[in-house]
Formats: C-alpha cells, sequence, structure tokens
C-alpha cells in the first residue's frame, strides 16, 4: 500500500509553563498584556531560535506541561524577533490564542524548550471531554501513570 503524498508528521515544541497551577492559569497568564505580541496574540519570549522554524510552522504547536503534565496545547502562528532591554535578539513564538486541551501525560522538567514530534504529542480531547472540570494533578498524574488517561 502506498503512502499518502502528504503524509508528513507535524513538528511541534514541548514547554514548561512555570509557576502555572492549571490550563485555566495559563489562559488567564496570556491576558496580561506582557505576555502578548504588538497585534495582541499572546506570545512566549525565548532566548533561543529554533533552527527548524519552517517545520514548526507548518502545523506546529506548543505543547505546555502543567504541575508536570501536558495538558494543553496552543498553535504556532509565527516567530517574530524581539530586542530585549538588554540589546540581546530574542525568538517571540506567537500563538493562536485558543488553548485545546489534551490528554495528560506526565513529563520530567527540563530547562527551555524541546522539540516534539507529532507521533510522541499527547492527543487532543474531544469536545465532549473539553468541558469536564480539571483535576487535580496528582490525581491526573496517577490516572496518566496506569494508562487512564
Amino acid at each position: 500500500m502506498e503512502e499518502p503524498e502528504d503524509s508528513r508528521v507535524a513538528l511541534h515544541l514541548i514547554k514548561l509553563s512555570v509557576g502555572t497551577k492549571s490550563v485555566e492559569g495559563l489562559m488567564e497568564w496570556h491576558r496580561n498584556p506582557r505576555a502578548k505580541a504588538p497585534d495582541g496574540h499572546p506570545c512566549h519570549v525565548t532566548r533561543m531560535w529554533p533552527k527548524r522554524e519552517t517545520e514548526l510552522l507548518d502545523g506546529g504547536s506548543i505543547y505546555w506541561v502543567i504541575q508536570g503534565l501536558v495538558q494543553c496545547r496552543q498553535r504556532i502562528l509565527r516567530l517574530d524577533e524581539v530586542t530585549g532591554g538588554d540589546g540581546i535578539r530574542r525568538c517571540a513564538i506567537v500563538l493562536d490564542p485558543v488553548l485545546i486541551r489534551t490528554s495528560t501525560a506526565a513529563r520530567r522538567p527540563f530547562q527551555g524548550w524541546r522539540y516534539l514530534p507529532g507521533t510522541d504529542a499527547p492527543a487532543d480531547i474531544g469536545p465532549a471531554r473539553a468541558g469536564d472540570d480539571s483535576l487535580p494533578p496528582e490525581l491526573s498524574a496517577a490516572l496518566a501513570d496506569i494508562g487512564v488517561l
């Protein structure tokens, strides 16, 4: 059987949302003017510019690790160059404002961001579960460990 012509798998980023306690907390942070690009879209500024920019911009998302669990993602719209008050060039990862909840997946702490192949990315939660109340992180992690979530 032949592979479909367009069989590429998206490339994503994975990033800790440091200090965030819930998906709702991340939503709240994105309302802060400091977390916005000049056009009003949420963005995350990082020191390193992704070398695989073209792949990321071809359908990639940033997967957010909150309280040790991947819990949601946002589509990456573009990468903007920004210069800090210290004169250092940085990358602003400009994001779609819509947070898409994903199945939970435990992740150990790490520095910065990492590439995440689409084949390793947690699945989106269907609309029927998206409105469910959030589970406490400890319970969600335990259920993810035994394969329930």
